[in-house]
C-alpha cells in the first residue's frame, strides 16, 4: 500500500513517551469497575532477576522489504550517505531496540558472507533458496555494523550451517572482530571499517531442525557440528556467547528432545539456545484462547529449561544455559502458508526461467488492536522468566510481521498497534523484574482450562527510584477493577507511590487496525489510576493492555 502523501524528509516522530496525543484522549467509562482483581508484592518477596537489556531485541532478515525498502532505501528523501532510511531509524530508537539478530532466518542457511563486503558494486548477485528471491548484496555485515551504529543497537550475527560450516564461521569471526594484522580483519580495514566489531552473541545456523531449511539435520547431526563450531570459535575468543538452534516450534515432534541431545553433547560451549513461537488468532480455537497464548510461551519456556537443566546434570555441570528467545510475536502463518503453497504448484510445472523477484511484499501482515494486547502479554512473559530468558528477539523490525511499516516510493514510516507495548517495555522496564501474586477472576480457554483474566509484572530500578507495572486485561468480554500492592518493593514506604504517567491500548473494536492513511488509529491512550500509600487503583477494560510509570 502507499500514502496519500510523500513522507517529508524532515519530519521526525515524536518520542515514544509523548506518543499519547491528539487522538488519545482518555477512553470514556460509563462507570467505575468495581474491583475484583490484585495484584500484590508480598514484603520481602524476592525479584525474578534482573532485567537483561537484550529482552528488548529485534530482528532483521534478507526477506521480503525488510531489509531493501525498509532500513535501506538509497532514493528515499530521509536517505543518508549509507543508503539507510532516516524514518526507519528513528523509529527503530523510538522503538527502544537494543540488539538486532541478523542477516538471518531461513535467509542465513544458504548465504556466504562475503558477499556483504567490499565495494558495492562489486558484490555479486545470489539467488535465495529459503524465499526465493533475488538478493543483489547491496546490504551485509558492513552496511549492517553501520546501521546498528546509527541505530544504537548491539548485533546478534547468525552463520551459516546449512550449506557452509566451521570454516566459513572463523573466518567470519576474524573479519568481523580481528585485530588488524591479519588478512580477514585486513580485509575489513580495507572495506573501511579500521576497528573490530565487536560482536558477541552468535547463533550457529537456524532452525536446522525444520525441513523447509537447507541443509536440515537431525538431532545428532546437529549436535556434532555445532559442537565443532562452538569449540573452535571459543578457541579463536573465548569471551564469545555462542547459541544453539533449539526446535523451530513447540508443535515439531523432536521439541525437548531436540534441546535435551544438543545441549548435553555441545554443553561446555555453549552460552544460549534458541527458542521460536508465533501466534495468530485464526491459529487459536477462539479470540478468548488467542488472547491467553502467552500460557503456550510459559510452557515453553518451561520445557526447554528442563532439558538445559538436564544437559547440565547429565555433563555435572555448574552454568545454566540461557534462553535466547530470538523469534517471537504475532505472525498469520496461515496466509503465508498459502502464498508457499501457490508457489510451490507453480514451480512445480516443469523448468522455469524467469527471474526471481527482488524484495518483494511478503509478510507485511498489519495489526489489530488485540494482536497489541496479545504481544503486551507476551513481553509480560518473558519478563516474568528473565532468570532464564536472557536475550529475545521480537520478530522482525520492519515491514515483515513488524512493528515498523515503511512505504515504499518515498512513502512514509509508521507504528503498527504491537509497536507501543514493545517501546513501553523497552524503555521503562528497568532494574529488577517481579512476579506478582495475582488474585484475578478466571477466563475459561479450550486450550488451557480456566486462566487469570489479568497477568501482570512489575520491575524496580533502584538506581532511578522508579518502577514499571504492565498488565493485560485477557478477557474477551469484561472490564476488571484493578487494585495493585507494591509494599513489597525495596523502596515501599515514605511518601508513598507516585504516577509518572500511565496508559491503555484498547479498541471497542479488538480487530481495529493502523494503516499507512491512518496510523493513529489505536494508540496508547492516559488511563485514569488513583493512588493511596503504597497501592494503585485503576479501571481495565475487556482486551487490554496498560502500563504504569511509577516513583515511591
Amino acid at each position: 500500500m502507499t500514502s496519500a502523501a510523500p513522507h517529508p524528509a524532515a519530519a521526525a516522530p515524536h518520542p515514544y513517551t509523548a506518543h499519547t496525543s491528539p487522538a488519545a484522549a482518555p477512553h470514556p467509562h460509563t462507570a467505575p469497575t468495581p474491583p475484583d482483581v490484585t495484584i500484590a508484592i508480598a514484603p520481602h518477596a524476592a525479584p525474578v532477576a534482573d532485567v537483561p537489556r537484550r529482552m528488548f531485541g529485534s530482528f532483521v532478515e534478507h526477506l521480503g522489504r525488510c531489509v531493501y525498502g525498509g532500513i535501506y532505501e538509497p532514493d528515499h528523501p530521509t536517505a543518508d550517505e549509507d543508503g539507510f532510511r532516516g524514518d526507519v531509524l528513528a523509529l527503530t530508537r523510538e522503538l527502544g531496540v537494543t540488539c538486532v539478530r541478523y542477516p538471518g532466518g531461513n535467509f542465513v542457511s544458504n548465504y556466504n558472507w562475503e558477499d556483504g563486503t567490499g565495494p558495492r558494486e562489486q558484490r555479486p548477485v545470489r539467488r535465495d533458496l529459503a524465499w526465493h528471491t533475488t538478493e543483489p548484496n547491496l546490504v551485509g555485515i558492513d552496511d549492517f555494523h553501520r546501521w546498528s551504529r546509527k541505530a544504537g543497537t548491539e548485533i546478534m550475527l547468525a552463520v551459516n550451517l546449512g550449506t557452509r560450516g566451521l570454516k566459513a564461521a572463523l573466518e567470519e569471526l576474524e573479519y568481523v572482530n580481528g585485530t588488524p594484522g591479519t588478512a580477514l580483519a585486513d580485509r575489513r580495514v580495507a572495506n573501511g571499517i579500521p576497528e573490530p566489531m565487536d560482536i558477541r552473541m552468535w547463533c550457529i545456523g537456524n532452525e536446522m531442525d525444520g525441513p523447509w531449511q537447507v541443509g536440515h539435520m537431525t538431532p545428532e547431526e546437529y549436535a556434532s557440528a555445532v559442537d565443532k563450531v562452538a569449540h573452535a570459535m571459543k578457541l579463536a575468543e573465548s569471551g564469545l556467547e555462542l547459541v544453539a538452534c533449539g526446535s523451530s516450534s513447540a508443535h515439531m515432534p523432536t521439541f525437548g528432545t531436540w534441546e535435551r541431545t544438543v545441549l548435553t553433547r555441545a554443553y561446555d560451549n555453549l552460552d544460549f539456545v534458541s527458542c521460536h513461537a508465533y501466534y495468530y488468532e485464526r491459529g487459536a480455537r477462539s479470540l478468548q484462547d488467542y488472547l491467553a497464548c502467552a500460557e503456550d510461551m510459559r510452557g515453553f519456556i518451561a520445557t526447554v529449561a528442563a532439558s538445559a537443566d538436564a544437559a547440565r546434570e547429565a555433563n555435572h555441570g555448574t552454568k545454566d544455559i540461557a534462553l535466547s528467545f530470538d523469534e517471537w510475536g504475532v505472525w498469520y502463518s496461515d496466509v503465508w502458508n498459502r502464498q508457499e503453497a501457490e508457489w510451490k504448484a507453480a514451480a512445480a510445472e516443469g523448468l522455469h526461467h524467469e527471474p526471481w523477484p527482488f524484495a518483494p511484499h511478503l509478510l507485511e501482515d498489519i495489526y489489530s488492536a488485540a494482536d497489541a494486547v496479545v504481544e503486551g502479554s507476551l513481553m509480560i512473559t518473558l519478563l516474568k522468566h528473565c532468570d532464564r530468558v536472557r536475550s529475545a528477539s521480537r520478530a522482525q523490525l520492519v515491514n515483515v510481521i513488524a512493528p515498523i511499516m515503511a512505504e515504499p516510493d518515498g512513502g512514509p514510516a509508521w507504528r503498527q498497534t504491537v509497536f507501543y507495548p514493545f517501546a513501553e517495555a523497552a524503555h521503562h522496564a528497568r532494574g529488577l523484574a517481579w512476579a506478582p501474586a495475582i488474585d484475578s477472576p478466571k477466563v475459561a480457554t479450550e486450550t488451557w482450562g480456566e486462566v487469570d483474566a489479568l497477568d501482570a509484572v512489575v520491575t524496580w530500578d533502584e538506581r532511578t527510584r522508579s518502577g514499571l507495572l504492565l498488565a493485560v486485561n485477557r478477557d474477551v468480554t469484561a472490564a476488571h477493577g484493578v487494585t495493585v500492592d507494591l509494599a513489597g518493593l525495596p523502596a515501599a514506604g515514605g511518601d508513598g507511590v507516585r504516577v509518572a504517567r500511565a496508559v491503555v491500548l484498547h479498541d471497542d473494536d479488538p480487530h481495529r487496525q493502523n494503516t499507512a492513511d491512518a496510523p493513529e488509529t489505536v494508540v496508547p491512550r492516559e488511563l485514569p489510576v488513583s493512588t493511596d500509600g503504597a497501592g494503585l487503583c485503576f479501571d481495565l477494560p475487556a482486551v487490554a493492555w496498560a502500563a504504569v510509570e511509577f516513583t515511591i
